[in-house]
């Protein structure tokens, strides 16, 4: 079977080292999906979060509020659970940043492996999605 288009020949010898680079072009392809997957889900998170905290900002801050902390509900005042939520606002912020910067480095080493394996094997590779 094959898979270039008709009357291309490929005579490209694949090292190693190009199987190497492939191989982790692949994996970082993988885990770049996964990171945009949590992203996603840590932007959603953070969405919540805040309409969250417009509602409660409405209530009095006397009233109580049931506020979850793992399994568990708990019974606390309106200013307790602004706060609360600004915390873990915060939190998430932070994660949101380290795996954009996880992502933005992944995203450098993919373009390096795609420019490496592009400039050797030229159109008998196809790195796109």
């Amino acid at each position: 079977m094959d898979l270039l288009p008709e009357g291309k020949k490929n005579n490209t010898q694949v090292s190693f080292e190009d199987q190497q680079k492939i191989n982790e072009f692949s994996k970082l392809i993988m885990r770049k999906d996964s990171l945009e997957l949590e992203l996603a889900k840590q932007r959603q998170e953070k969405e919540y979060l805040e309409d969250v905290s417009l509602e409660i900002e409405l209530l009095d801050e006397e009233e109580l509020v049931q506020y979850k902390i793992g399994d568990l509900f708990m019974l606390m005042k309106q200013s307790e659970v602004v706060e609360q939520l600004e915390k873990d606002s915060e939190i998430i912020d932070k994660t949101i940043d380290e795996l954009e910067s996880k992502e933005s480095d992944l995203d450098g080493r993919l373009s390096e492996l795609k420019t490496a394996l592009y400039a050797k094997f030229g159109d008998n590779i196809n790195l796109e999605r």
